[in-house]
């Protein structure tokens, strides 16, 4: 091995993905030997580190090369069952011979039916507890792990399955893909691959298998059908279908809505049904507005369309005292979206200023400050809030004095305090830069 191979290795078993990207463009072989006689492939597969194994196949490490056991990089990887690594190791399993393409079917099928502890203990023949939890596999979703016997798998096997399946136009029964994704909850790496592969087919026949779910006894079926339309929405945008799919999920939403008797499961329904126009929505907010289930009142603010009159109106503004938290925040969300407010919802939302939760002080803060009335009154207790502990509300504060080109701008931001680095992207810090330039002063 070179000096360049020595370091590559290295930085494989840190997961220092940029250094591995340098030294391959330094010269490095990305195919080196580790120090077990493995290619580095191995070491980033078995890590799980699919950033690195993903930059090493990019720099040209092969992932189908045959290992003295008879396996391959890509092989492990499904062995793993990290669907992150797979897809990273992945040049393409529609180009590998029929021979392999069927081994990597076969091998993620059986550690799925076998079930990852199972396996574990038949390889490694150890009887006692396997140690397990769960981690992030990718940017955003999770899956199990277990450990027994010196050896970590990934409990994945069930989407890596699915995404072969999919890649392979394997045709795979919807009750199959469904019955993969409920045994997790919505953010386990099977959950989301059978939803995907289920909305990428676009077909009337797979629509409305999958729909048929949202009478099934078990609420998870339910929710599985709730995500499916929610991953078929991004889907059906791109189908020449997509008016036919719009009309139909918005007309399912509303009858379900009548009927869903989980308070998570409507919460959900409602929560997607305010995503999108429906003229039903209002109606079964103020169906909903008393619901027994605080996820599912939280949900109610979002169906009615300013400007709020009558029941509306006095649905949001009974919302806006409700018990918990959650509901209040989502109430003084709503009020502060008309273009015009009335005295007695101007009142409420500065109130809400003074809330024992925090939450619900930055949420109606903030509608205030980024809403349109320009009363005095409005403009007085955002200066108010400069005083506040919470740098949160100082800075709506100063945002909402800013969008007001109140003179008192400058001192405001001079109050909200330093801009930390969880503010590193938010837009109120312009603030100040706008009013500046609105007015033509200098803010240094």
């Amino acid at each position: 091995m070179t000096g360049l191979d020595v370091r590559l290795a290295a930085a494989v078993r840190v997961g220092d993905a940029e250094e591995v990207r340098a030294l391959i463009e330094a010269g490095a072989d990305p195919d080196a030997a580790d120090t077990d006689g493995l290619p580095v492939l191995c070491a980033a597969v078995q890590a799980f580190a699919h950033e690195v194994a993903e930059t090493l196949v990019e720099g040209g490490a092969d992932p189908d090369r045959q290992l003295p056991d008879g396996t391959t990089p890509l092989l492990r990887a499904v062995e793993g069952g990290s669907p992150a690594t797979v897809s990273a190791v992945n040049r393409g399993a529609l180009r590998l011979p029929q021979e392999q393409r069927e081994r990597l079917l076969a091998t993620a099928r059986h550690w799925y039916e076998t079930g990852a502890e199972t396996e574990l203990r038949r390889r490694t023949g150890v009887q006692g507890p396997a140690r397990t939890g769960r981690v992030q596999d990718g940017e955003y979703l999770h899956v199990d792990t277990v450990t027994l016997g010196g050896w970590t798998v990934r409990a994945g096997h069930g989407a890596v399955l699915t995404d072969l399946e999919q890649e392979l136009r394997i045709p795979t029964p919807v009750e199959e893909l469904v019955a993969r994704a409920v045994r997790h909850a919505d953010d386990h790496v099977d959950w989301s691959a059978s939803c995907w592969a289920l909305a990428s087919r676009r077909s009337a026949e797979t629509w409305s298998q999958v729909l048929a779910f949202h009478r099934h006894p078990s609420p998870v079926h339910r929710a599985f059908v709730l995500d499916f339309l929610g991953y078929g929405a991004v889907q059906a945008g791109l189908s020449m279908h997509a008016r036919w799919y719009e009309r139909e999920r918005g007309r399912l939403l509303a009858s379900w809505a009548q009927t869903e008797t989980d308070g998570g499961v409507l919460a959900d329904v409602l929560a997607l049904m305010s995503r999108e126009e429906n003229p039903d929505a209002p109606a079964i907010g103020l169906r909903h507005a008393g619901h027994p289930d605080p996820r599912v009142r939280r949900e109610v603010p979002a169906l009615f369309d300013p400007p709020w009159t009558g029941t509306a109106a006095t649905a949001l503004r009974v919302l806006a005292s409700d018990s918990e938290p959650a509901v209040r925040a989502a109430a003084a969300d709503a009020l502060g979206r008309p273009e015009v407010w009335s005295g007695e919802d101007r009142e409420l939302l500065v109130s809400l200023f003074r809330d024992p939760d925090p939450q619900v002080r930055s949420t109606a803060s903030y509608a205030v400050a980024s809403g349109r009335d320009r009363s005095p009154a409005v403009t007085e207790a955002l200066f108010g809030l400069l005083a506040a502990d919470e740098q949160m509300m100082r800075l709506n504060g100063a945002f909402g004095l800013a969008l007001r080109d109140d003179p008192r701008t400058p001192e405001a931001y001079g109050r909200v305090g330093p801009q930390g680095r969880e503010y590193e992207h938010d837009h109120r810090w312009d603030g100040l830069w706008r009013w500046s330039i609105r007015n033509e002063r200098d803010y240094d």
